[in-house]
């Protein structure tokens, strides 16, 4: 068999190899979860956590696959964010950069890692206290944990990316909060952390995607994002866009030489995935970036906002689509939530009662399923059972 062809058939899980790499690299980022959430103490540096958690990642990345004959790339695919309180996602902040963490915060934590460009992506949202957490943050987590479930159940081979989109959006209504809007589920592929198969979080006439089915040996990050506020982030300050990627498909003649020096320096480091400018040299990064995003030589994620007081959760997992059934295997277990609302819609309770396996007749675990709240309980507790957080890892 030619390198080509060998590369050809790695690409999806039909290879055993290739899925072996992503329960790899999801193993090492819920652990990476784990030491992240156990840094966010109350007056600990942001940056400080976020550089623990990237640095983990690299460290873990780079233990495994190092006696191949083909050189293997592997490293953090997407840099650590801690994104607090009202703030959406992205938040990523640079050395230099003083805010901590206070009690009672809530805190987003969404990164992710790769082997050989196969990639394990998480996200999870966690409250600064001790205790349940009670009233509106409770709502606003069991609302995007719940519309994770639901979207873990419906993306299968067969079904349709608006299915998923229009269940979302149900089971935030149900919590009384919103889904936040721009907030794209990608389908993954070696490399490929932004595939064109996309699930929409919400529909509204200024979105549009292409309709998709799922199919068998897809691998998709399931993105969701919910608030207490209206749901419509906004970028407030262009100085906190920290992470890039780079935009491979375009082409500019950079005028100042810092940025032919740093856009050089990403080129090497950074060809594909999204890195973090803390990466780089701080005063010449300021100074280059700048005229490479203008000419979309670089593209931005910026740090969105929510208004003051609103809250938002973030919970993103990557599943595999295998011939077996629905495999998550990056998650971590919530803390204990009370929130103010029940399910009871009978479309939600249904969704949360399918199996995500396929094989056995009603393969997925029983749910409980006692009063409306218990469905929703035991939806929140199903698929985070094993101590790295990943669900099945056969």
């Amino acid at each position: 068999m030619s390198d080509e062809e060998r590369e050809e058939k790695e690409l999806d899980l039909s290879s055993a190899e290739v899925v072996t790499k992503y329960k790899t690299a999801a193993e090492i980022v819920n652990k990476a979860l784990r030491l992240v959430i156990s840094e966010c103490k109350p007056k600990t540096k942001i940056v400080d956590i976020c550089e623990k958690g990237d640095s983990y990642m690299r460290e873990q990345t780079g233990n495994v696959y190092k006696n191949v004959k083909r050189k293997i790339e592997r490293g953090v695919a997407f840099p650590t964010c801690l994104s607090v309180n009202n703030v959406v996602c992205h938040f990523s902040p640079l050395a230099s950069d003083e805010a901590v963490l206070e009690e009672g915060d809530i805190l987003k934590i969404d990164m992710a890692c790769h082997i050989d460009g196969f990639i394990a992506a998480v996200a999870h949202t966690h409250v600064l206290q001790d205790g349940p957490v009670t009233g509106r943050a409770a709502d606003v987590i069991a609302a995007a944990n719940t519309a994770a479930e639901v979207a873990l159940r419906l993306v299968r081979p067969g079904k349709k990316n608006k299915d998923v989109t229009e269940a979302i959006q149900k089971v935030a209504a149900a919590y009384d909060c919103k889904i936040v809007e721009g907030v794209l589920s990608h389908q993954m592929k070696q490399f490929v952390i932004d595939g064109n198969k996309v699930v929409l979080s919400l529909s509204n006439p200024e979105t549009r995607v292409d309709e998709a089915e799922f199919e068998e040996n897809e691998v998709y990050a399931i993105d969701i994002v919910t608030s207490t506020g209206d749901g419509k982030p906004k970028l407030l300050d262009e100085k906190q866009t920290t992470i890039y990627k780079r935009a491979v498909d375009k082409s500019y003649h950079l005028k100042m030489k810092a940025s032919r020096f740093i856009f050089s320096e990403i080129s090497q480091k950074f060809p594909i995935m999204p890195f973090s400018a803390r990466a780089l040299e701080e005063k010449r990064a300021r100074l280059g970036l700048v005229e490479c995003v203008n000419h979309e030589l670089l593209q931005p994620y910026p740090v969105l906002h929510e208004k003051p007081g609103d809250y938002v959760a973030h919970i993103k997992f990557t599943v595999l689509l295998m011939p077996n059934g629905s495999d998550r295997v990056t998650s971590h277990p919530l803390q204990e939530l009370q929130p103010t609302k029940t399910i009871d819609d009978p479309d939600i309770k249904a969704w949360l009662a399918l199996g995500t396996k396929t094989k056995k007749k009603g393969g997925g675990k029983k749910k409980k399923g006692k009063k409306g709240d218990k469905v929703d309980e035991s939806a929140e507790a199903e698929p985070m059972d094993s101590t790295n957080g990943a669900t099945s890892q056969d």
